[in-house]
């Protein structure tokens, strides 16, 4: 009997990666496969429902200073595994969490709610910590976060795992993501000043030089700003792929599915669908790789015309239209990985 992997993220503001997961494995189950269902997730928003365990709510301050109950996870703490909090910063200091935008949101917006998750996971015994550092608001470096916290002797002991899907540099940030936040120009001018006087800071205080640390400009900053604190970046794909044992997971597959709401080339670099790619041709498989189905909402034309080897590409939008692909996400999901089957059976 054939067996399916259906390893997905998140389709941003139409479906869940568990619910894309379950469409995908619904209709290999209907056609008479096996099915492993793994939604995944590259350290962004979609982080705690992939990761799982027991739901905790802490009151934080949000983004621009008002209150806001921010959930997070307990996992772990069985036998030799740790103890295991799991936050996305985007619960404390997302950008869904702004109110109807003035201008001056790029400026204002602070990482100090984060800082107390971090607080509530150290109260509730957590031994790890991992933190997801996608949707974000804020450019102020994490000073917010670090102030909250105190320093990096509040959270000693305890293993920080920042978890992102970029590389840029503490002192980029500002440029490389103000925009996408909304910072007008000369706002970029003045988040990058600042973001130069919070790395000085860092190194008087902690002696940790931020700014030489690859992906400490994820979240504006803030993953800088935990490395001062103590915690590590890691990969956000590899690390959670290593928590889920996706790699063992694919040994018995005869086809692997994957998709996100929008693929691009960034999407092969850090992303689920380029770690799912790199997995299923590499290690044991380079000789005999695994057949790879990708279903997207849209795609860039540049990749529909020319996708990696070993990747297939199905765009939602291109073949049913914009409206449907946005309102029908997850039955589509269905009807395109039962048409497809068919072309994998081994």
């Amino acid at each position: 009997m054939p067996h399916l992997v259906a390893a997905p993220d998140k389709f941003r503001g139409t479906a869940s990666a568990d619910e894309v997961a379950a469409a995908m494995a619904d209709a290999a189950r209907a056609a008479g496969w096996t099915a492993d269902e793994v939604p995944m997730s590259d350290g962004g928003e979609g982080l705690l429902l992939v990761l799982g365990g027991t739901p905790q709510t802490t009151t934080v301050t949000g983004p621009l200073g008002a209150p806001v109950e921010a959930e997070w996870r307990l996992l772990g703490g069985a036998g030799d595994e740790p103890l295991t909090a799991v936050i996305e910063m985007s619960r404390a200091a997302g950008r869904a969490l702004l109110p109807r935008p003035r201008g001056d949101e790029p400026v204002r917006a602070g990482t100090t709610g984060v800082g107390q998750l971090l607080l509530a996971a150290r109260a509730a015994g957590a031994e790890r910590i991992v933190i997801g550092c996608g949707g974000s608001s804020t450019t102020d470096g994490g000073l917010g976060a670090y102030e909250a916290v105190g320093s990096p002797a509040a959270l000693a002991g305890i293993e920080m795992v920042v978890a992102c899907d970029v590389t840029t540099r503490f002192g980029d940030a500002a440029a490389v993501f103000g925009p996408q936040k909304g910072a007008s120009a000369p706002q970029v001018v003045d988040l990058g000043r600042r973001l130069v006087e919070v790395a000085a800071r860092y190194r008087r205080e902690t002696g940790v030089d931020v700014t030489a640390v690859p992906g400490g400009g994820a979240a504006g900053g803030l993953a800088g700003g935990l490395v001062a604190l103590g915690a590590r970046i890691e990969p956000g794909f590899g690390f959670v792929a290593g928590l889920v044992g996706l790699a063992g997971r694919l040994e018995r597959a005869d086809l692997v599915l994957t998709g996100e709401g929008h693929l691009d080339p960034p999407s092969f670099h850090g992303k689920v669908p380029g770690g799912i790619l790199e997995l299923a041709r590499g290690g044991e498989r380079a000789g005999n790789p695994l057949p790879v189905l990708c279903i997207v909402g849209g795609a860039d034309a540049s990749v529909l015309a020319s996708p990696p080897a070993g990747l297939e590409v199905v765009s939602l939008s291109a073949r049913f239209g914009k409206a449907r692909a946005r309102s029908e996400t997850v039955a589509l999901i269905n009807l395109v990985t039962a048409e497809s089957l068919t072309r994998f059976c081994p």
